[in-house]
């Protein structure tokens, strides 16, 4: 099967995060040249969730096997009718579509990663050659299966010396000693929009609600000496995390809501800038960086200097670095590091169900 033109690449990522916003769609194109990397989005966008597939989502992990199968197909086949109603929208012609699908399960100590959104059905409702189920060969291999995007951290956003990634979670990247290190770092947006939910909004614009409220010390103190943030990396978070340690301490403080999520806020911030590189240009983007109080809180307790790319890149970061991690895929290419994910070796990881063109 040809996937380019030239030395070009034509390739659609799908990204789905834990927070729930959206499908991201990023039509993108790269090219290689003199072994480097460029990019170019030719169009981006974000489909609001229909009511009913943010509740089959956020409740998928309540299902039984049968009923997650067929969501895991259900949802693979509307991935595939939303990415042809963009390419028919914008003109489109892809070779790849890289879909990560939506997190319904990460326990990679239990050996076990599960993201629902089938690619054969991706690419039988589209046609088009499909990626998916990039996290579960990396956890075989003893690995976290997270964080991914730091590859594309590493070959697409060379000019920052490190990455940081705002979204359900706070997630890091940097080289380190030639090796280039990632991690999760902190609950952000799942907690956020939690207790924003708690008061009546889907999220807490530009920090407004937290704003509202006080520090409360002694529940920053807690936060801040939960386990995870003791270990070492490879590390990573996920939804179970939060619900069996994050929010049980949260919410057996008998405080008001914006207090819980001021004390939020400077956690977040506190564990970011304990965390990032003392020097040097850090990258913002996931949807954690339109949260001017958010930055603002970060600026104060990270040593680096913090940059905001275009909303673009703030919004489709992800959809556009799985756009690349399926390239790599394609091209048998190493697109996980265990140097990142702690696995035994590194990997050209995700599940590819070719379509033959006529």
């Amino acid at each position: 099967m040809k996937l380019h033109s030239g030395n070009s690449f034509f390739v659609i990522g799908a990204m789905s995060g834990t927070s729930l916003d959206g499908l991201d769609l990023a039509a993108v194109e790269f090219s290689l040249s003199n072994n480097k990397w460029k990019f170019s989005v030719i169009k981006a966008e974000t489909l609001k969730y229909p009511k009913e597939w943010e509740e089959k989502l956020r409740s998928a992990h309540n299902l039984p096997g049968e009923h997650l199968m067929k969501l895991h197909s259900d949802y693979g086949r509307f991935i595939g009718q939303q990415a042809n109603r963009f390419i028919k929208k914008h003109k489109l012609s892809p070779k790849l579509i890289a879909s990560h699908g939506h997190t319904i399960f990460h326990q990679p100590e239990n050996g076990f990663t599960f993201q629902a959104g089938n690619g054969a059905s991706i690419a039988a409702e589209t046609g088009i050659t499909t990626i998916s189920d990039f996290r579960t060969t990396d956890v075989a291999l003893g690995g976290q299966g997270a964080p991914l995007v730091p590859v594309g951290d590493r070959l697409l956003f060379l000019k920052y010396e490190s990455c940081l990634n705002l979204g359900g979670f706070a997630n890091i990247s940097f080289e380190q000693n030639k090796k280039r290190i990632a991690f999760d770092i902190c609950p952000v947006n799942i907690v956020l929009n939690y207790y924003a939910g708690k008061l009546g909004f889907i999220f807490d614009a530009d920090g407004d609600l937290g704003k509202r409220g006080k520090v409360n010390d002694e529940l920053l103190g807690k936060l801040n000496q939960l386990g995870f943030y003791e270990k070492n990396p490879p590390k990573s978070l996920g939804r179970e995390w939060v619900e069996n340690s994050f929010l049980p301490l949260t919410e057996s403080f008998r405080i008001s809501v914006e207090d819980k999520l001021r004390t939020i806020y400077e956690h977040i911030s506190m564990q970011i800038g304990g965390t990032a590189p003392e020097s040097g240009k850090m990258l913002v983007t996931g949807g954690g960086a339109f949260n001017s109080f958010l930055i603002e809180r970060v600026r104060t307790h990270a040593k680096c200097s913090i940059e905001l790319p275009s909303a673009q890149i703030i919004n489709f970061k992800e959809a556009i670095i799985f756009a690349f991690l399926g390239l790599l895929r394609f091209r048998n290419e190493i697109n996980c590091y265990a140097s990142v994910t702690g696995a035994k070796k590194e990997s050209s990881s995700g599940v590819i169900f070719i379509v033959e063109q006529n």
